[in-house]
């Protein structure tokens, strides 16, 4: 055993989504969004170098030697996998783990709306999961994977960097590629997909402009696509894929993804003040008649009176998400304010406003 797994292991009985380790710091862990320090002694750079190159793959080490940033994975068996970061910071060596579950959790356990279960099962299209880091789009994703895995017969490719959740194959054939590992890059790996009969493909994250050009492509011909953003919103979404495109190429692509794209899921992640854990709150835009007129005529920002005015097809608003939560009393005034988009409408929910309300 690692000697460093006895620190995933107490992560992991606290809780805690992050470890971060630092020479010349204590080491410290994300508990609830709050970040709580641990231990008495300092990290030496000699002590965290030895815990760090436990773990490492020889091949991976070279890199981290010769970049200063390292990407990859790493399980401890019975706990959780690891997604972990090393860097040099102005004090040595240093490293940031981000817990991924061993067990997928449900719709259920997570508080999805049931309507969602339905994308698993779409034909062909793109799907977007957007918000920041660590506001659980992974985990959002994971669900939705599972629930093709299980309804559907057929292949499903994940693109990672590094692998996260690892799907075992129930009614779907399921091929996990890590970028760096079994593949050169997102661009690389969707361009072979292309060519590995997929019914599914699963892309880590649409970095950079070949990358969402070959995902809006393959969700044109005939593959249903799911991919992450760290943007907020549907319509900063579909705006920030339209922006990467020289500006000769943004009316087709705007054609392009009008027709292929299905949903953007946004979340933002909340503190519970009831009891213990996190909930997320959803915005949901399902691109149907309205969605992709709108994306066609450049008039994306309309895209929220489509969502308003389409709660019966399930499609909801990020500040409506965050009101349902605040009045079952589960998310505080505050962080509400501080993650809603009309600070005016939720100033008047605090018993301190900001002096500009």
């Amino acid at each position: 055993m690692a000697k460093i797994d006895q620190l995933f292991k107490l992560m992991h009985n606290e809780g805690a989504s992050d470890l971060h380790l630092f020479a010349g710091s204590r080491p410290a862990m994300r508990i609830r969004g709050d970040m709580e320090r641990f231990g008495e002694e300092v990290l030496t750079e000699e002590a965290l170098k030895e815990m760090l190159h436990e773990i490492a793959p020889p091949d991976k080490l070279a890199l981290f030697e010769a970049t200063g940033d390292l990407d990859f994975g790493y399980e401890v068996a019975g706990i959780a996998r690891y997604r972990c970061n090393f860097m040099r910071q102005k004090f040595g060596s240093g490293a940031v783990f981000r817990e991924i579950p061993s067990r997928i959790m449900t719709f259920e356990q997570l508080g999805l709306p049931p309507v969602l279960k339905d994308l698993a099962l779409l034909p062909r299209g793109l799907i977007l999961v957007t918000g920041p880091t660590g506001s659980g789009k992974s985990t959002t994703l994971a669900a939705i994977i599972d629930q093709a895995n299980e309804k559907r017969k057929g292949h499903i490719i994940t693109i990672e960097d590094p692998i996260e959740f690892v799907h075992p194959g129930k009614s779907c054939l399921v091929n996990h590629r890590e970028i760096g590992t079994h593949t050169r890059s997102f661009a690389a790996a969707l361009r072979a997909a292309l060519r590995e009969d997929p019914d599914i493909i699963l892309v880590g994250e649409m970095r950079d402009l070949e990358t969402t050009a070959l995902a809006i492509e393959a969700a044109n011909t005939g593959h249903l696509v799911f991919a992450t953003l760290h943007t907020m919103g549907a319509t900063r979404t579909v705006d920030r894929i339209i922006d990467q495109f020289p500006a000769e190429q943004q009316q087709q692509i705007r054609m392009s993804l009008s027709e292929s794209l299905k949903a953007i899921i946004s979340q933002a992640l909340f503190r519970r003040i009831d009891k213990k854990g996190r909930v997320a709150a959803l915005e949901i835009m399902f691109c149907n008649i309205a969605a992709s007129n709108l994306i066609r005529e450049e008039k994306t920002y309309q895209l929220l009176s489509v969502i308003q005015t389409s709660r019966k097809l399930g499609m909801i608003s990020l500040d409506d998400s965050i009101m349902e939560l605040l009045q079952r009393k589960w998310i505080s005034p505050e962080e509400a304010y501080e993650k809603c988009v009309d600070k005016k409408k939720f100033a008047a929910l605090l018993k301190n406003p900001p002096p500009e309300w």
